[in-house]
């Protein structure tokens, strides 16, 4: 392990990193879970975003101090195992790999809403573009073909704008009126809100692993999260305001809400630019996924944590069709499912979090562990730890589904270890926490 405070040669610089994080926070949930959220607590559902958005701060500054402190490609995978071993470490490399085939099939049904607003065609239009979108990516990386990181900030660019061009058009049709009544459902309505918010703010975790690539991590990291949090809290604030205000009681029935916004403002047929805007930001998210999640598997399998015959496309340059085989056919299935359920993306998104819910959960205790005592970073670990806790009550069924998956992690490493000289050196490694 490379010294924590020392220089890093990367490239990275605070303001690269600040759009970095921007890019993979926003995501795909801004473009649907304000409808979603609003559904399910109308007004108040504002309360359930102001809450995430201050309580991801003590959860973004843990991460960054980790990455400052300890700037390694493993990301929280290598500060699981330098605080608790190859146990928790697995854990979390499962739960990473096994939130694409239910977070993607939610992200393909939300563009398919995206395309059923502009094009018409209801709940089919929906359905096919999701099927469509889910087999179209995977055949794409099969052929190698990844969206470069330039591309990747491009994109997250364009969401920026398409967040605020939405808004700026709607916002003059905002009714204070449509603010009431404010807790339609009851208070207790707005932690539901606030399970499927925590998509929104998934992702302060990502970055972990591009740390080696900043040029000074110890000022930059910080500095790039910070700002990041600033930014994406008010995006987040005033798109969901926007949803309501704007909407009414609409915002709670629509699928494609930044299409209505948009509609709102510059007629009908902004719904098509909508969708067409909608596209390439979910097949950018998508693409940064896939492509991280197979070579995941891939890595995983030639430590020793999943079956052999995936580790193949573990090295740079090589393409992990094996694991990206098993990511699409789960990722087919859960889609094919919830269509013919009928039961929407909802399930798929508290699935896909809970998981997300114990990757957090593992880091900021591994963080508890690792940092200084009684430094700043360690005290917003503790904070992020007990945010986390409340996170793990608020899930309550949908917890089954990441246990399954940690039940299995255990499962697997019991029957099989990996065998030392496999694992990379950093990986062996597991100094004592930091005094």
């Amino acid at each position: 392990m490379a010294d924590p405070v020392a220089p890093s040669p990367g490239r990275l610089t605070a303001l690269q990193g600040t759009a970095l994080y921007v890019g993979v926070v926003l995501g795909t949930g801004v473009i649907a879970l304000p409808a979603l959220a609003a559904a399910v607590a109308g007004p108040a559902s504002l309360l359930a975003w102001v809450g995430l958005a201050v309580l991801s701060a003590p959860l973004a500054a843990t991460f960054a101090a980790l990455g400052a402190r300890y700037p390694d490609a493993g990301g929280v995978a290598t500060y699981a195992r330098l605080a608790f071993g190859d146990r928790a470490a697995a854990v979390v490399g499962w739960c990473f790999y096994l939130s694409i085939p239910v977070g993607a099939p939610a992200a393909a049904l939300w563009l398919g809403g995206y395309a059923a607003a502009g094009l018409g065609g209801g709940s089919t239009t929906v359905a096919v573009t999701a099927v469509a979108l889910i087999v179209v990516m995977p055949v794409v990386h099969a052929f190698g073909v990844v969206v470069t990181g330039r591309v990747q900030l491009g994109l997250g660019g364009l969401l920026v704008v398409f967040l605020l061009v939405a808004v700026g058009v709607s916002m003059p049709h905002a009714r204070l009126d449509n603010l009431q009544p404010f807790a339609p459902n009851g208070w207790l309505a707005v932690g539901s809100a606030a399970g499927l918010l925590v998509w929104c703010f998934v992702g302060w975790e990502a970055v972990t692993h591009l740390t080696a690539e900043f040029r000074r991590p110890t000022r930059d990291v910080p500095r790039a999260t910070a700002a990041a949090v600033v930014v994406v809290g008010l995006l987040y604030l005033t798109v969901a305001f926007a949803t309501i205000a704007v909407l009414g009681p609409a915002a709670g029935r629509t699928e494609a809400p930044l299409g209505d916004l948009m509609a709102t403002g510059l007629g009908g047929n902004a719904r098509v630019l909508a969708a067409a805007a909608a596209l390439p930001l979910t097949l950018g998210v998508l693409n940064a996924y896939y492509a991280g999640a197979a070579k995941l598997g891939a890595a995983l399998a030639r430590d020793g944590a999943l079956p052999g015959w995936l580790a193949r496309g573990s090295v740079a340059g090589e393409v992990p069709r094996r694991s990206l085989g098993v990511l699409s056919v789960l990722a087919l299935a859960a889609v094919l499912l919830v269509v013919a359920l009928d039961v929407g993306p909802e399930p798929l998104v508290l699935l896909t979090t809970g998981l997300f819910v114990v990757v957090y959960a593992v880091g900021v205790a591994a963080a508890v562990r690792l940092l200084p005592r009684r430094s700043a970073a360690r005290g917003a670990a503790k904070v992020a730890l007990a945010v986390v806790a409340v996170l793990l009550v608020m899930y309550g069924p949908y917890l089954v589904w990441p246990l399954l998956v940690t039940g299995a992690a255990l499962l697997y490493l019991r029957i099989r270890r990996p065998s030392p000289e496999n694992v990379p050196v950093y990986q062996r490694r597991r100094p004592p926490p930091s005094p």
